[in-house]
């Protein structure tokens, strides 16, 4: 083959190999320093098992996992993603309070935002303000609780989150009565139930109760745990308070309902069955857990 030949066929497999990168929705992870014990707030490893699970899935995505805890140092990571999953110590510990106008002309942008667990606890004031702008509700002091229950989840709602998920119950610190924005509007409700009242049998606190959430749960009104939020100017957001427990990424359906919720942050068609990923096993839902080489 003469050498023209040869670099033209290598310019066209070089630009055809960037056109298909251009076509993935970059999905960035961005992982809080540990908090908790092994097994418990695993922020860095829980995102390895979502970004292995959507890197495997086939799907035309590509999942950044920032390589360091905190917010990226190089902020360059980024540029051009759909959306960022954010796994980290809520309220005044969360990783984005150092960065609110930086990261809310990201969501401006458009860019999705999916907040696992803790990261949906923002702390009162501009921080809670952003955060019902980019995903519709937050956790808030004096107002939701985080007790450990077993929610039932039987009904889902017509969104494709919900493509492929099966009724499941999980045993997890679910927080629910969040702040939400006025009327629900744009906030899709997606994991719902009402808890028993024995998870307010903690005195009143910033985070074991008040009388609001106790009337809510005396009166039958059901709570939601994980939800949607289509953004006035395009871009989306979700919410998921579940995952204080590592092992809880091992059932299909949990994890299923989080795999989904990112692609459609992205963008990315949800498939019809939900996005594809293979459970952990036992001994690989160890490994890469905070404090073990």
């Amino acid at each position: 083959m003469k050498l023209k030949s040869l670099a033209a066929l290598l310019l066209v497999l070089l630009l055809c190999r960037v056109s298909v990168a251009a076509d993935k929705a970059k999905i960035v992870f961005i992982s809080g320093t540990p908090s908790h014990g092994q097994m418990h707030h695993e922020h860095r490893a829980g995102n390895m098992i979502l970004a292995q699970a959507l890197d495997q899935s086939g799907l035309a995505v590509e999942p950044v996992l920032v390589p360091h805890y905190g917010y990226p140092r190089d902020t360059s990571v980024l540029e051009n993603a759909a959306t960022v999953v954010i796994f980290c110590t809520g309220h005044r510990g969360h990783v984005v309070r150092p960065h609110l106008e930086a990261f809310d002309a990201l969501m401006k942008a458009g860019t999705g935002v999916v907040m696992v667990h803790w990261a949906t606890e923002a702390e009162k004031g501009l921080p809670g303000e952003k955060f019902l702008e980019w995903m519709g509700g937050f956790c808030d002091l004096d107002w939701s609780v985080n007790p450990h229950w077993r929610p039932k989840f039987d009904h889902f709602p017509e969104h494709p989150i919900c493509n492929g998920v099966e009724p499941f119950s999980v045993d997890d610190e679910w927080y629910y009565h969040m702040r939400f924005v006025e009327k629900m509007k744009g906030v899709t409700p997606i994991l719902s139930d009402l808890p028993p009242l024995e998870t307010l049998r903690r005195p009143n606190g910033p985070r074991s109760g008040n009388p609001t959430v106790r009337q809510a749960v005396s009166s039958g009104q059901e709570q939601h745990v994980a939800w949607a939020y289509q953004r006035p100017s395009g871009g989306r957001g979700f919410g998921f308070t579940g995952a204080h427990n590592h092992v809880s990424w091992q059932d299909d359906n949990f994890r299923k309902v989080v795999l989904n919720a990112i692609l459609w942050t992205a963008h990315v068609e949800v498939p019809s069955k939900g996005c594809p990923s293979r459970a952990p096993s036992d001994q690989e839902i160890k490994e890469n857990i905070d404090g073990k080489k």
